[in-house]
């Protein structure tokens, strides 16, 4: 294929997700005959979203466009960025992930978890790796700081011009483990950038993000003063926070026992790849744990956002196996609540002291967390190192890529040269040029267990209806030959009340009105849909007029043959 400009069709650029949200990462670049993809990441669904696991992109678009594509490169190992990847995998054929060595790493885990039986290639990468993609994408890596290591920014380089991305980081310049790659991003800033794409979660915070090791002195303090068991709930995937509580284990002379799925599996893996080092003998099951003094043991645990279904949420409502809280108990929560999950985190603080734990959260007395992402100076260090030509944020609520752009604009980039998108818009990368393109399909998957398939947002409507309205199931029976009512219909209300004591005379006159319609319907011949939409019209329309509320209306129908 020859690639020079003129032959080369255009490079399209777009979000399948992480645009207006924070997760469930997926960038792809496009032309007419290759198509290359930067994360597959879930989203944690909010409170409200019921009876959902994960949130993912719909992979509708890649299915379409399967034959074009050449590889999917991940830049980190957090969840909102690989968590995707088993859906995207019984989706579409990826001919080869490259990832860092733990997030290589964690995504081997993650298919045999999943019982992917298509072989998949996967080829661990570092800063000197180089790949060439078709003679269309020439990407490299570079060090990025975060909450995990192995994060690297990608850089790539196309015919039509080169398109950079910061995948998640902050400038810290005093990491546990390995240092950001100022200097890299400089060089590859002076060499030229035509596309930039940033990390946007922290925009709204001023000055620079505090280094992990701030935090270190905060859990030094608690390990030292706490008399009784300690309860340390984090992300099970933030192993520079992980390692920091198992160096403190062994150094305050406390046994480790690990509750959790994906801790321990994290844990696990990380052991085995050398990024967590704790003497076997400092680990003990949870079978053990009631041989261990209390001043002698620390649990490390998953829930610090609240979920219900993790290990914290259980131990907060009584509802764990093998472990529960006792007078004297610390539980300290090291993280800060993700947006949506305030009222979750919250309500688990409340049940814990309510049950004897003395619980620490972060705060401005207790240093327990440090983002892993930039804040305001950060960002306009890397605008400053990278000079871009065009500006793209990502990784963030709407008001965050938006603040993101005017940052840049305030440091001299022309506005029309910044691009506040939503998942599916596209930009058109074209001789170094920028420009706005149409959109491509995108639409968010609600996952509920392992069904790949996922739910609509039809069947999430539903489920909220349920919720905030209730439902009225109305039992008739009918004789179908002879065309006539069998019984007064029985109304049975679910989760649905009223406000004043007239129930039972609203339903009374619902009754009697349901009644006298169906019995004008079957003087003539029906089907089954007519008579399930005059239920339907009747029962709402009363209820409607008498509570102001539209419950779900469900008929069921009895036949007499």
């Amino acid at each position: 294929m020859d690639n020079s400009l003129g032959l080369c069709s255009p490079v399209q650029v777009y979000a399948l997700g992480g645009l207006g949200e924070v997760g469930k990462n997926m960038y792809c670049l496009e032309t007419d005959n290759d198509l290359i993809i930067i994360d597959a990441g879930v989203m944690f669904p909010e409170e409200s979203v019921y009876g959902v696991s994960y949130v993912i992109p719909d992979y509708t678009h890649l299915k379409n466009m399967r034959n074009k594509i050449r590889a999917l490169f991940i830049t980190h190992g957090h969840e909102d960025h690989i968590g995707g990847i088993p859906y995207l995998l019984q989706n579409v054929f990826i001919p080869t992930i490259y990832a860092p060595k733990l997030a290589a790493a964690l995504i081997r885990n993650k298919i045999s978890e999943n019982n992917i039986k298509d072989k998949v290639a996967i080829v661990e990468i570092d800063e000197e790796t180089k790949i060439n993609v078709r003679d269309i994408f020439k990407v490299q890596f570079f060090h990025m700081t975060h909450s995990i290591p192995d994060s690297y920014g990608i850089c790539v380089d196309t015919p039509h011009g080169r398109i950079m991305t910061t995948g998640d980081f902050k400038v810290d310049l005093t990491p546990v483990r390995q240092t950001i790659s100022l200097n890299k991003i400089a060089q590859l800033g002076e060499e030229g950038v035509d596309l930039f794409l940033s990390d946007s979660t922290n925009v709204e915070r001023e000055g620079f993000t505090p280094s992990e090791r701030t935090v270190i002195s905060s859990i030094n303090d608690i390990f030292s003063k706490t008399p009784g068991r300690l309860i340390i709930s984090t992300f099970s995937s933030n192993v520079s926070r992980v390692q920091q509580i198992v160096e403190a284990c062994v150094t305050y002379h406390r046994k480790l026992a690990i509750l959790g799925r994906s801790m321990e599996s994290t844990i696990t893996l990380a052991r085995e790849y050398g990024y967590i080092k704790i003497p076997d003998e400092s680990i003990i099951s949870l079978d053990n744990i009631k041989n261990i003094k209390s001043n002698e043991l620390c649990i490390i645990c998953t829930g610090s956002q609240g979920e219900p279904l993790a290990a914290l949420s259980r131990i907060a409502n009584g509802e764990h196996a093998s472990f529960s809280i006792m007078p004297g108990d610390t539980v300290v929560f090291s993280s800060s609540p993700i947006p949506g999950n305030t009222a979750s985190v919250n309500r688990i603080v409340n049940q814990l002291t309510r049950i004897g734990a003395n619980v620490l959260t972060n705060s401005v007395l207790t240093n327990l967390h440090a983002s892993g992402h930039p804040s305001r100076q950060e960002l306009r260090l890397l605008l400053r190192l990278v000079h871009p030509k065009y500006f793209m944020p990502v990784h963030g609520e709407y008001r965050m890529l938006r603040m993101h752009a005017e940052l840049a604009n305030q440091l001299g980039m022309p506005k029309e040269n910044t691009f506040v998108l939503a998942n599916g818009e596209v930009l058109i990368l074209q001789n170094h040029k920028v420009k706005r393109g149409e959109h491509v399909h995108t639409d968010d998957i609600f996952l509920d267990g392992k069904d790949i398939n996922g739910l609509s947002k039809a069947v999430i409507k539903d489920r909220e209806l349920l919720a905030d309205e209730g439902v009225l199931g109305i039992l008739i029976a009918i004789d179908s030959r002879k065309n006539i009512l069998l019984a007064k219909p029985k109304i049975v209300t679910i989760g649905f009340s009223f406000f004043d004591k007239k129930i039972e005379k609203v339903l009374e006159e619902t009754n009697t009105k349901l009644e006298n319609d169906l019995k004008n319907l079957l003087k003539s011949k029906v089907t089954f849909g007519d008579i399930k939409n005059t239920i339907r019209s009747t029962v709402l329309d009363m209820v409607y007029k008498n509570t102001r509320r539209t419950p779900m209306v469900i008929p069921l129908i009895m036949n007499r043959l």
